[in-house]
């Protein structure tokens, strides 16, 4: 891609996000130029998809709106620690990048364990909810929801290999609940997400082997099934 056509990209991605901003702030137009602008551009320049970046902006939008009514418009700025946190979890995600983890993240403590279990629970119902599943979905969701509401109990005390058993559990939970997602599927809509993650990927497939690529791609399509399910990931760590 030349310098013409890349700077037409980063322009196209800004506007798209000064659209989507406007949207989120009700229709008060928040202009994305200046030092606003420059931001964006970066997000683009790093190869942050557009998905994820609304992604992050619908992260700070909810706590903003936890907090009560709003007073002013919000600025594209605000949103910066949060999109950049959603490309960090979608990188992790697909493998793009191999961030450094922190050496305890393994033996992460057990309130946090519960806290992911607690935020995944709420998720589930909501997807439960939402109908957006269907009623087949349904045995299914229950079963998990109890399987994790036990597990949230246990994971109070649990240590060593008490503790490396339930996470593989969750892993497992969360491999099948994905399968019976992806099945619900037909062929139109899964060569459109197939479509969407190698879009998303466009920036980092030059420097991927073709093993790494496919990686990425399932990984990539697995996190777009989710989306449109509104599934939690399960597993944790």
């Amino acid at each position: 891609m030349n310098i013409a056509d890349r700077r037409l990209q980063i322009a196209d991605f800004c506007r798209e996000i000064e659209t989507y901003l406007c949207r989120k702030n009700d229709g008060h137009l928040i202009r994305v130029t200046g030092p606003s602008f420059d931001l964006v551009a970066g997000w683009a320049s790093q190869g942050v998809p557009l998905k994820v970046a609304f992604k992050g902006i619908d992260r700070y939008f909810e706590r903003y709106y936890a907090k009560g009514p709003r007073r002013r418009p919000v600025k594209i700025d605000f949103c910066e620690a949060d999109v950049l946190d959603v490309f960090d979890e979608w990188r992790r995600a697909t493998g793009i990048t191999k961030a450094a983890v922190d050496s305890q993240q393994s033996t992460a403590t057990k309130a946090s364990l519960r806290a992911h279990l607690e935020r995944v629970l709420t998720r589930l119902t909501a997807a439960g909810a939402s109908n957006v599943l269907g009623p087949a979905f349904d045995p299914l969701i229950d079963r998990v929801a109890q399987e994790l509401d036990a597990a949230r109990a246990e994971s109070r005390g649990l240590r060593g290999e008490a503790r490396r058993a339930l996470l593989d559990r969750l892993a497992a939970i969360d491999a099948e609940l994905l399968q019976h997602a992806r099945d619900r599927l037909d062929q139109s809509a899964r060569e459109s997400l197939a479509r969407e993650a190698e879009i998303e990927l466009v920036p980092f497939r030059s420097g991927m082997t073709a093993d790494a690529f496919a990686r990425a791609r399932q990984a990539a399509i697995d996190r777009l099934v989710r989306e449109r399910f509104g599934l939690p990931t399960i597993s944790f760590g």
